[in-house]
């Protein structure tokens, strides 16, 4: 099994103690970062003004071509940066019909970057939403198709639903139930968490992500691929999109043909920096996603099959180890949620939790060490736990 803990000496050596099973939210960065961090700054220093040929060129770039081959994309041009998705949603949202209420299709488990947005133009009537509920997992895809076959303006749905862990597969399908409609797949939890191709999808669907979760890159530094030829003139532009070569404008706003329709303005260029360097030491070691992918569910099911006398029963996690459709984290329906994350928390364990739901996430800075450690704290609070019942 891997052991890369020593590449995560920064993050991890912070805190003596600490049992960090959050790499679903923050995760810990790789060591190389840090001297990115400083790269991003010395080059502000050395060249100010005139860093942007350098950060608009080169170092952008390069990242494109890391990131689309990640993505099996055939074109990295297709690629546009932000420093988060909700830049995106609100670009992508100003694109669509403006004479009536867009008609929009999603689940009832997307991140709030979305989902929180369009509960606010639907107070206003400024969106019809059709929510499917992602629950049952087994059949959500095939709900979702035949609900897009209704006809839609824009399909939104995540490869990897962030409350439970649950992956849709078959996403070539819901593409052509969709008909014209936009779709957008909101990748976050599958991006460098699992295996993600789509060279059969890129030409019809934008896909998202960022470099905040198993990217390792951090914070400020977000991606959407931009299928040719879809949603060419965002209403809702930065300045930065009428770089490049321009469409024919006769008189309106130009735009770049390619990604860059979709950029913004100035932004903090260091998270480019950082997640470049995350998947530069990535490629160094020789590590794929599968390989990230198998280490995860391999810690997964070590934790899983250690759970007795911990106080967590596999029989209330939301998606079971036993189902392959699954991100790099395991949730646990609880109705005490949030007392439990409180007693972790205490407990110097790192987890997170959604409502009723106590997520644990896993990476490449753990080992089997770390999870008989978690394991072994488990046991000793239900020990306790016991003990002041009695």
């Amino acid at each position: 099994m891997l052991d890369l803990r020593a590449y995560f000496s920064r993050f991890l050596g912070s805190v003596p103690g600490r049992l960090h099973f959050c790499a679903h939210s923050h995760h810990p960065w790789p060591d190389p970062t840090r001297a990115a961090q400083l790269e991003a700054w010395d080059t502000a220093a050395r060249l100010q003004d005139a860093k942007w040929e350098e950060i608009l060129g080169p170092v952008l770039t390069g990242l494109q071509t890391k990131v689309a081959r990640h993505l099996s994309l055939p074109d990295p041009a297709t690629l546009v940066f932000a420093p988060n998705t909700h830049e995106f949603v609100i670009r992508i949202l100003s694109s669509l019909p403006a004479h009536r209420p867009p008609r929009v299709l999603t689940t009832d488990a997307e991140f709030h970057s979305l989902s929180r947005q369009l509960a606010r133009l639907e107070e206003d009537g400024l969106a019809q939403v059709t929510r499917v509920a992602v629950a049952p997992h087994a059949t959500c895809l095939d709900r979702l198709c035949q609900a897009a076959r209704a006809g839609f303006d824009l399909v939104w749905v995540s490869e990897v639903f962030f409350s439970s862990g649950f992956a849709l597969d078959r996403l070539e399908q819901l593409a052509e139930a969709a008909g014209d409609a936009v779709m957008v797949v909101d990748g976050y939890h599958a991006f460098m968490a699992r295996p993600v191709d789509l060279s059969r999808l890129a030409a019809r669907v934008f896909f998202t992500a960022g470099g905040y979760k198993y990217a390792m890159g951090g914070e400020g530094c977000c991606f959407l691929h931009c299928p040719p030829g879809w949603l060419p003139r965002p209403r809702a532009t930065g300045w930065y999109a009428a770089f490049g070569k321009l469409a024919e404008t006769q008189g309106q706003v130009g735009y770049a043909t390619d990604g860059w329709r979709f950029m913004g303005a100035t932004f903090d260029p260091s998270g480019l920096y950082r997640l470049s360097a995350s998947l530069g030491w990535l490629e160094a070691q020789g590590l794929t996603v599968s390989a990230i992918h198998a280490h995860a569910h391999a810690l997964q099911s070590h934790f899983v099959e250690g759970l007795a006398a911990t106080g967590l029963d596999p029989s209330d996690l939301v998606v079971p180890v036993s189902e392959p459709r699954r991100g790099n984290f395991l949730t646990f329906e609880l109705p005490d949620a949030e007392a439990w994350h409180a007693r972790l928390t205490a407990a110097n364990i790192v987890t997170d939790r959604r409502g009723t739901r106590l997520r644990f996430g896993f990476g490449l800075y753990q080992t089997v060490d770390e999870v008989d450690a978690l394991l072994e704290r488990l046991r000793a609070l239900s020990s306790q736990a016991d003990l002041a019942q009695r």
